[in-house]
């Protein structure tokens, strides 16, 4: 593991980008953007690893940055190497002594990395961040890809690849999302037993969608930790506005989305809109009501028929009603999760999926179009997460919204698809002569018709 430190806005989330050759850390110029602990693996070089980006460290912390502190001094303990990134377009500041300091008390191997340098002579670009005595500082342009893998070759040097022990699988991806301040960093945390993220009474705390790791019950998970999303007549900041579609894209990523709802507060319209996305994005789904404990219990059932109501159209979603802060109820959404995730990745076999569809048929005829009934003749699946089911027939296109309805509520209970949307789709049967010369010749055509005039005659 080689955790990337420094002071705010050197670059090293644009480093993280590009050692993983992804967009997972949230980038842009201004200070204070990472708040928490981001993991990525980087296969760039022949000995691979994980890389941990942070926060920015600051000497003088207020009470969110100390938050910012404690979160980068764990990644330091759990690293088995540092590499401090400087700005190298100035010369080292009193926060850069700060941080060198920190990496050499650590104990730990450390690469003294000068970002920004491209278009300097990278000699002179370096030469006065020797005095943070790390080492040879190696010059880099995180931003254009210059110098990455010379400095990944630098920190992971006499690191034998063969002994580590690095996943592949990053197992069910699990997104938590809701709108700010409702305690979705508060129930990851509690889900993993540690302080993992900076949780915090104020909204707008989380700015990335952070991605975290780990193995329960011999699973392995990737929770993800995202940004609160208000309406969008009030997202106004820049760096708002990215942490809105990084948490747009974190639903597309997963397989399994917890969104998180206040139970103090009442079921908005903006609840109901995420809810919605999940939804049209085809995820399985879970609705976590938090903060339950501190609803008296007189109130509960009224708050639990307001959510019912609101959230009517996503009534397959296993419903839990929590504690984040205390942990009631947060042990039984793992096992929901499984189950869920097991539905929306469930194979189903054209021979039940048909005798499924002839069964709802006998129950409940399609409606008759144009005087002739829609014929329905087999079905087989299309796809999963969420599940797919393309059934074949004559007139599909007629086929009426109540009616696909009434199929997607059969399918589930059928084959018990709890917590994912189901899609169905209907293909009509083409018509094997189309397109096709007739056969007959002209003499044959006009004998025929003879025929079949003299017959009605």
């Amino acid at each position: 593991m080689v955790a990337l430190i420094g002071r705010p806005n050197v670059g090293k989330s644009t480093l993280f980008n590009a050692m993983t050759g992804t967009r997972d850390a949230l980038v842009a110029d201004l200070p204070g953007l990472t708040r928490d602990r981001q993991y990525g693996y980087a296969r760039r070089t022949d000995t691979p690893c994980i890389v941990i980006d942070t926060g920015g460290i600051v000497e003088q912390a207020d009470e969110i940055e100390s938050l910012m502190l404690a979160q980068t001094a764990r990644a330091i303990e759990q690293a088995d190497r540092l590499i401090v990134v400087v700005d190298g377009r100035g010369g080292p500041t009193p926060q850069d002594h700060f941080v060198a300091t920190l990496a050499r008390r650590s104990g730990k191997p450390t690469v003294l990395a000068v970002n920004k340098t491209e278009g300097h002579d990278p000699a002179a670009a370096v030469a006065d961040f020797h005095e943070l005595a790390l080492g040879e500082p190696q010059p880099i342009a995180a931003a254009h890809d210059q110098g990455v893998v010379s400095l990944l070759e630098a920190a992971l040097a006499g690191i034998v690849p063969d002994e580590l022990d690095f996943p592949d699988a990053t197992g069910i991806k699990v997104a938590v999302i809701g709108r700010p301040n409702v305690g979705k960093s508060t129930l990851i945390n509690r889900l993993l037993g540690e302080n993992r993220l900076v949780a915090y009474d104020r909204p707008g705390t989380t700015r990335d969608a952070v991605l975290v790791p780990f193995v329960r019950d011999g699973e392995r998970y990737t929770l993800i930790d995202t940004a609160g999303v208000r309406r969008r007549a009030r997202v106004e900041e820049a760096v708002e506005k990215f942490s809105v579609i990084k948490t747009l894209q974190a639903i597309e990523s997963a397989h399994v989305v917890i969104v998180v709802v206040d139970a103090q507060d009442n079921v908005a319209e903006q609840d109901a809109s995420l809810l919605g996305t999940v939804v049209e994005q085809g995820r399985a789904l879970l609705i976590a009501v938090n903060k339950w404990d501190n609803i008296p219990t007189e109130q509960r059932q009224a708050i639990r028929d307001q959510i019912v109501q609101r959230m009517s159209f996503a009534d397959f979603a296993p419903l839990h009603f929590i504690s984040a802060r205390h942990g009631s109820g947060v042990g039984e959404l793992f096992e929901s999760v499984r189950q869920v995730y097991a539905a929306a990745m469930r194979d189903l076999t054209t021979p039940e999926l048909t005798r499924v569809l002839v069964s709802a048929i006998q129950s409940h005829q399609p409606p008759i179009v144009h005087g002739r009934r829609i014929k329905l003749r087999y079905a087989h699946q299309g796809g999963r997460n969420p599940p797919i089911i393309v059934i074949h027939g004559n007139q599909t296109e007629q086929v009426p919204d109540a009616y696909r309805r009434y199929l997607v509520n059969v399918y589930r209970k059928a084959f018990d698809l709890a917590g994912t949307p189901i899609r169905v789709a209907f293909r009509g049967e083409e018509n094997p002569f189309a397109g096709k010369r007739n056969p007959l010749t002209p003499r044959q055509v006009r004998k025929r018709k003879r025929l079949i005039q003299r017959n009605k005659r």
